[in-house]
């Protein structure tokens, strides 16, 4: 990068003939002269100048520009050429050339715009910088690499190579070849590239490299750039027919004739044609004086533009909007529109026409019916293409020097989109009935129209309206024509006054529109005339915030006792469609930006060359109108803070709610990168102030409506950024902003007698916040950046924590709280904060009750946390959930989770408890299981067992709780398994008891012989077999009362044979009596249960058996054999069966077969 006051490198230097660029610095030296000039820049103090810049010697002196050039280029850049034809009958060929050489544009800047998108700076200028450079100043080599494929990258590169050659112009016409360097793919290729131009913007272009893309190619630019930087090496010619006029007769026909030759393939049969048709006297061509000439320049009728591919525009547009927004089709479309942007700062007309065809094309959308038929929303990113096509054409519409026929032109067209019926609405797919944008507040007979009634305002309602507004006033005019603009003849008697106290210039006009004129000129390229306008405007808002808080004082003492509030901003400037505080914060940030030459007007190019552009910003000295120590820094806060801190409406829609929260985000994030100091401080200190007390007209005033915006994410802001500057004033803010009406049943209600209360606007809307989930996220986001700043702050942190249990509605938000202040209160590098721990508790225990009777996924966490968080506090804490327990838990929870954990080991190890601790935290909770077993002895009982073990007197307790709750309550399966675990801690005998009180509510079906009480049912077998023939003989009628399943029945009486009752005893000793008869009472009741099981599960198969499993019911009726064959007739009952079968089922012949062959 060359140093300050030298020349770049030769290669890279952009060589400035007289006149090129406003900005060229007077006295430089031209790169080189045309036929006959040899001129240099004029200016005063040339000398000095260049001198100063390295170029001439001190004492050396250079010649003024001489009058020729000066003419001949304000001609060359306002008039057709035909127009000078035909004003002066002898145009000297002296004059002629130089009007020629002037006549090709002199700036790099638009071939950069129609060469390449803008790939991230703001200035066009960056595409022409050097590497690409990271935040910090590093290079990014991918984005060096991306910006070398741009083809005017590219084309530098061809011409830095010197691949431009036979370049030819020919009056207004410019020629040559560009030879594409061979590739490791790819041979040598020369493309013939030709270029038209008419008063300094080429208006057609040809290459041969078959080019298909809104952009010139980089052949074209490679000739471009040659012509404008090496003008003395152009072979410069008048316009062809000039050079025909000066040929006799014999000299046009050797013309014609060597013409023909040299390219006789290509023009012979046009050649032809001509010559016939001139010959006849009637044809078309003899009547027309003259021929055309495509070297001759302009027309007069000809429009002055710069040439637009407008088809590739179309089909890149629509390719794009295919893509549905894949394949980075929306960041394609966003750089369009930025490119439209470049066009309008450059005050260039194709700026309109380009967004002319991308509109079309989105217009055009088949997904727009679609989407409409089936009433589904599109995509947000694709909202938010609309929305900035929306805000281009308001920024058209007011372009201050567009004429009226193109405004009426523009007006046609809008309105003929307008009416199309899937023309997207404004705010999504809602209606809304927001203002006029030329009126604050619509007034007369149709300002209480039903909302159903009004059409619905679209996309371009605003540019439409837009049109209506003009910009001859004359205050306006004074007001962005000049700096010393002001009156000090003040009145303070009236709303609208145009001056203030100071006489500095004030704009009253409903802000979102006043704020599209800033706009509107910053995208014209009037950067000094919006720096005016913002000024004047953001210092109307803060004389009108003062007024209001005034009013409100007055009025302070009624509206609190009524408890009411009124909405004053129907429409909120922060997501407004023409986001007027982003408009004024940009602006003012403009002009305070380190290193912003562009904001002064066009700056000379390549002094922007291979330099990062720095992102620092600074007081610059004060402008007229500023307060003493102020700067456009300071303004721009402010205003920010206004609009962050405007009390206004929750709007309707999924897509308008979410904008509001987006646009606060990204202001506050591009705040975020400002430093503060003492200056910033103190502005931040003021509007706190002020919206803490401005009562309606702030959303932190102390009554404020329902469905007001939300103040969380912006209170964060203020909060951390006052902090450490002013404590007690961060906290007033912070905890001013925690609540959240709209959830709340008893919030303020509206003031009916006041003429634009909410209330009459949006209807029982209630609560149609489609946003809350973000918005209370938000709200925990900011009581957690409390509870951590007030660590060690008792006094604070109570506050805090009150706010939370009353503005807070969220259990899952609350619970996120807890933990985030368990985090901080016991960080492992200090001691843990116990007053912390403490909220950090009670916020626990505030889930505990909000989630108590509610189902929540995440309750069982909770509980398991809320333990933690107890043992961490102390063991009074632990056992005050104990005492308390029917508040906060279920009693399982109480059971399996508070009671255990404070019983287990790790938590007597964690408090160091001693032995009368223990004890105590024990008595509780047993007391906590045998209340909860009274409770839910279903789901309590075995662990109320379990916690009492160690109390002989609290175990009996719950053991006689059992049994109360046995025969009503409790299931088969809860009773089986307290039974299995009595057996296990060695009370057979009351298993056996609860074994039988089980067995009395079971029922299995003939068919349930994968039922999972099956093992408890042979587990309650076996232990009544192991305690005697009594408890044998006593359960047997249970089990065949209640079990139907063959398979399981037959399981128990072959296990009953087998072995002895009572064979191992009570006390282990063993028992030598004779195994049970099944001929007697109680085995001979179990077998004639399980033959009838047998017969009874026989038929009800064969009822719906299939062939497929006839073998399955064989083996069954094997099993079913042997079972037979334990009684003493079991042989003779079995054949008889089969016989029966055989004579029943005689249909299923194959069936039947196969029991012959199997049993006879």
């Amino acid at each position: 990068m060359a140093e300050r006051g030298q020349l770049p490198p030769p290669a890279k230097r952009l060589c400035c003939r007289p006149g090129y660029g406003s900005a060229c610095r007077p006295g430089q030296r031209a790169g080189g002269a045309g036929p006959g000039s040899g001129a240099l820049c004029a200016g005063p103090s040339s000398a000095a100048a260049a001198a100063a810049l390295g170029l001439l010697p001190l004492g050396k002196t250079q010649s003024p520009e001489s009058l020729l050039d000066i003419a001949a280029r304000k001609v060359a850049e306002k008039w057709p050429f035909q127009r000078v034809e035909e004003r002066f009958e002898r145009i000297p060929e002296p004059v002629q050339r130089r009007i020629v050489y002037w006549s090709f544009p002199r700036s790099e800047r638009e071939i950069c715009m129609y060469s390449s998108f803008n790939t991230g700076a703001e200035d066009p200028a960056a595409a022409l910088g050097g590497a690409a450079t990271a935040p910090g100043g590093a290079a990014d080599p991918s984005a060096a690499a991306d910006e070398n494929r741009l083809p005017f990258r590219r084309g530098i590169a061809l011409l830095d190579g010197g691949c431009v050659d036979n370049v030819l112009q020919v009056g207004f016409h410019l020629s040559g070849t560009v030879t594409e360097p061979a590739m490791q793919s790819e041979p040598e290729t020369v493309c013939n590239v030709a270029i038209s131009f008419d008063r300094c913007k080429i208006t057609s272009v040809t290459c041969s490299c078959g080019n298909k893309d809104i952009f010139y190619c980089a052949h074209v630019v490679a000739l471009s750039l040659y012509r404008i930087r090496k003008p003395d090496q152009v072979k410069l010619h008048l316009p062809i027919s000039e050079t025909l006029f000066q040929m006799n007769r014999d000299q046009l026909q050797k013309f014609v004739q060597y013409l023909i030759t040299v390219h006789h393939t290509e023009v012979l049969p046009t050649a032809q044609k001509l010559a016939d048709e001139i010959l006849s006297q009637n044809s078309e061509i003899n009547q027309v004086h003259g021929a055309p000439d495509p070297t001759a320049g302009a027309s007069i009728d000809d429009e002055n533009c710069w040439h637009l591919d407008e088809e590739q525009v179309q089909e890149q547009v629509k390719l794009f909007l295919s893509q549905g927004g894949y394949h980075g089709s929306g960041k394609q479309l966003n750089l369009l529109f930025a490119k439209v942007r470049e066009m309008l700062k450059m005050r260039d007309s194709n700026g309109a026409r380009m967004l002319t065809l991308i509109t079309e094309q989105f217009m055009a959308d088949p997904r727009l019916s679609l989407w409409r038929q089936q009433g589904t929303a599109m995509t947000d990113k694709y909202r938010q293409l609309w929305d900035e096509l929306g805000a281009l054409w308001m920024c058209i519409v007011l372009n201050p020097h567009c004429k009226l026929e193109q405004k009426s032109s523009w007006l046609k067209q809008l309105k003929k989109w307008n009416s199309v019926d899937v023309c997207p609405w404004e705010d999504g797919n809602h209606g809304n009935e927001l203002p006029n944008l030329t009126n604050a507040l619509p007034q007369g007979a149709n300002a209480n129209q039903d909302s159903p009634n009004r059409p619905h305002r679209t996309v371009f309602t605003r540019a439409i309206e837009a049109c209506d507004l003009h910009w001859q006033d004359s205050h306006l005019q004074h007001i962005i024509s000049s700096d010393l603009y002001s009156n000090y003849c003040y009145h303070d008697d009236t709303e609208n006054l145009l001056f203030d106290s100071q006489g500095w210039p004030l704009w009253h006009e409903h802000v979102p529109t006043a704020c599209a004129r800033v706009d509107a000129l910053r995208s014209h390229g009037y950067p000094r005339e919006a720096l005016r306008l913002a000024i004047a405007v953001v210092n109307t808002l803060r004389r009108q915030q003062q007024k209001q808080l005034e009013m409100f004082r007055a009025q302070k003492k009624e509206l609190l006792h009524r408890g009411v509030t009124s909405i004053t901003n129907l429409e909120g400037w922060v997501g407004h469609p023409l986001d007027p505080i982003g408009t004024l914060f940009s602006s003012l940030m403009e002009a305070c930006r380190v290193d912003d030459e562009s904001f002064h007007g066009f700056s000379d190019f390549t002094d922007n060359m291979g330099q990062c552009r720095s992102l620092e910003y600074h007081h610059l000295p004060a402008h007229k109108f500023f307060e003493e120590g102020e700067s456009y820094l300071t303004l721009a806060v402010e205003v920010a803070l206004i609009g962050l801190g405007q009390q206004r409406i929750m709007p309707d829609g999924l897509y308008a709610q979410e904008k509001v929260c987006r646009n606060e985000e990204q202001l506050i994030s591009k705040l975020q990168e400002i430093e503060l100091d003492d200056t910033l401080v103190k502005i931040f200190r003021k509007q706190a102030v002020f919206l803490l007390e401005a009562g309606p007209y702030s959303g932190l005033g102390e009554v404020i409506h329902r469905e007001s915006v939300p103040m969380h994410t912006f209170a964060k802001y203020l909060f951390t950024s006052l902090l450490p500057h002013d404590a007690e004033l961060a906290y007033k803010t912070a905890l001013r902003a925690m609540r959240l009406l709209v959830l709340e049943s008893t919030a303020p209600s509206g003031d009916m007698s006041r003429p634009h209360h909410i209330a009459s606007v949006v209807p029982n809307r209630y609560p149609r916040w489609f946003t809350l989930s973000h918005i209370e996220s938000q709200q925990c986001e900011l009581a957690s950046t409390m509870l951590t700043a007030a660590k060690g702050d008792v006094r604070r942190l109570e506050t805090v924590l009150e706010s939370i249990q009353k503005n807070i509605h969220s259990s899952s938000h609350i619970f996120k709280l807890a933990q985030d202040a368990f985090k901080i209160a016991t960080l492992m590098d200090s001691l843990p904060d116990i007053t912390l721990l403490k909220v950090s508790l009670e916020l626990g225990l505030q889930v505990m009750r909000m989630t108590l009777s509610t189902l929540n996924w995440r309750r069982r966490e909770m509980v398991r946390w809320l333990v933690t968080c107890a043992t961490e506090v102390g063991v009074y804490a632990l056992d005050s959930i104990m005492q308390n327990w029917f508040t906060l838990f279920t009693p399982t929870e109480a059971t399996s989770i508070v009671a255990t954990t404070v019983m287990s080991n790790s938590t007597i190890v964690r408090l160091h408890l001693d032995c009368h601790q223990q004890e105590k935290l024990a008595s509780s909770a047993r007391t906590l299981a045998l209340q909860c077993a009274m409770k839910d002895p279903q789901n309590c009982a075995l662990s109320a067992l379990t916690l009492c073990e160690k109390d002989h007197i609290a175990f009996e307790t719950a053991y006689q709780i059992v049994l109360d709750a046995a025969t009503t309550g409790m299931s088969y399966s809860q009773l089986f398994t307290i039974a299995r675990y009595m057996e296990h801690r060695g009370y057979p005998m009351r298993a056996y008891k609860l074994a039988t009180l089980a067995m009395t509510h079971l029922n299995l079906s003939y068919n349930q012989d994968t039922h999972p009480a099956i093992n408890d049912v042979l587990w309650a077998c076996a232990l009544s077999h192991s305690l005697g023939k009594n408890e044998l003989a006593a359960i047997i009628p249970l089990v065949v009362k209640s079990v139907k399943c063959a398979t399981v029945l037959s399981d128990i009486l072959r296990r009953c044979t087998l072995t002895t009752p009572g064979m191992v005893g009570l006390h282990g000793r063993r028992n030598s009596g004779k195994l049970m008869s099944l001929d007697k009472a109680p085995l001979r009741q179990l077998l004639d249960a399980t033959i009838g099981a047998y017969i009874n599960t026989t038929h009800s198969r064969l009822t719906h058996i299939s062939p497929r499993h006839y073998s399955e019911f064989i083996e069954f009726l094997s099993k079913a054999r042997e079972t037979f064959l334990m009684a003493h007739d079991g042989h003779i009952q079995f054949t008889q069966f089969i016989d029966n079968l055989k004579q029943i089922y005689k249909g299923k012949k194959k069936l039947m077969m196969l029991v012959r062959e199997r049993f006879g």
